[in-house]
């Protein structure tokens, strides 16, 4: 297979472009290498990829309308993974625009470019963020979701809108998956566990919002990637069952597929932390803090769907999956 990853200097990106090049296949990456967090992670993880003979890298804007379609004329790829996106809810309070930009208008130049160029099946990252002002435990896919918290939220759903879009108009098969709280190494240092370790270490106390109440369905990284990758290779159908009476959110008469890659198992932000002080062995200063606009207060995975549909569980503890990351980290920064 002759695949496109983009975001392959990003985190998903990077592990998922690593786990496609050991099994054989031909990775082409794209990344824009912006400065929304440290470049040199970016350029570490390039690095280590550009060491694969199976592997070259585009440096290239996902809203880059003509490189987007001269990328796709050009290298006939036989599946799409898009993994690119502005990410952070946070951030998208203060920068609209740069989400617009990255999940919008980059993400139609992605299904333009599947559309007229044969793509089999695009896989794209949704995520736990469009299940907004919902509180139903736990989140599934056969739930509505029309009240996104924040921008973020909105256009990860808006990228399953277009995408069901284009299933339903050309027939292109699309999968959503809506991640949970990825972590684990190399992750993005505008994240709560790195910016644990990082203040731990240092000795600062860290910002804990919702005064440590809120729940994460914590999701590590392998479990994120095995995921992205079976379904990639699982090419959504249509469900021979679908009533448009009684529409169901999570499948459609065209083929197109969502799903949860969650860990099934919330875990309390102190617990979180706690595993943090355990692995560091060290504890931390904290500031307790309110809840941040736009955060969800809790979260929680249904993945009968992908368990029934691809054959596949995340199964990572959170005591492993953070002492991973922590060794990862001391190695990494010395």
């Amino acid at each position: 297979m002759k695949i496109l990853v983009t975001g392959a200097a990003g985190f998903v990106g990077f592990h998922t472009s690593k786990k496609l090049l050991d099994r054989g296949d031909t990775v082409v990456g794209l990344d824009n290498f912006n400065d929304y967090y440290d470049v040199n992670l970016k350029e570490s993880r390039a690095a280590i990829l550009a060491d694969y003979d199976n592997f070259s890298m585009r440096r290239l804007d996902l809203a880059d309308r003509s490189g987007m379609e001269a990328l796709f004329a050009n290298e006939k790829f036989d599946k799409v993974i898009n993994l690119a996106a502005q990410a952070g809810v946070r951030y998208s309070i203060e920068n609209p625009h740069s989400y617009i930009d990255s999940n919008i208008v980059g993400f139609v130049n992605i299904l333009e470019g599947c559309r007229h160029n044969d793509v089999q099946h695009l896989t794209y990252a949704s995520s736990s963020s469009v299940y907004g002002a919902n509180t139903t435990m736990p989140f599934s896919i056969h739930q509505n979701v029309d009240h996104p918290l924040a921008l973020y939220g909105a256009t990860k759903k808006a990228n399953e809108l277009f995408a069901h879009t284009y299933s339903n108009l050309y027939k292109l098969p699309t999968t959503g998956l809506r991640f949970f709280t990825v972590y684990g190494p190399y992750g993005r240092p505008d994240m709560a566990l790195f910016l644990f370790t990082k203040a731990i270490i240092e000795g600062k106390p860290i910002d804990v919002f919702n005064y440590g109440k809120h729940k994460r369905d914590f999701t590590y990284i392998d479990d994120i990637v095995e995921g992205v990758v079976r379904t990639s290779d699982n090419t959504a159908t249509a469900n021979e069952d679908w009533d448009p009476a009684t529409p169901d959110p999570g499948t459609s008469m065209a083929p197109y597929r969502l799903y949860n890659i969650g860990n099934q198992q919330p875990v309390e932000l102190m617990d979180y932390i706690g595993a943090v002080e355990k692995a560091l062995g060290k504890k931390a200063e904290m500031n307790l803090l309110p809840l941040q606009p736009g955060d969800v207060p809790d979260t929680w995975a249904d993945t009968e769907d992908l368990a029934v549909d691809v054959g596949y569980q995340p199964s990572t503890t959170v005591e492993v999956g953070v002492k991973n990351f922590v060794e990862w980290y001391l190695e990494f920064y010395q």
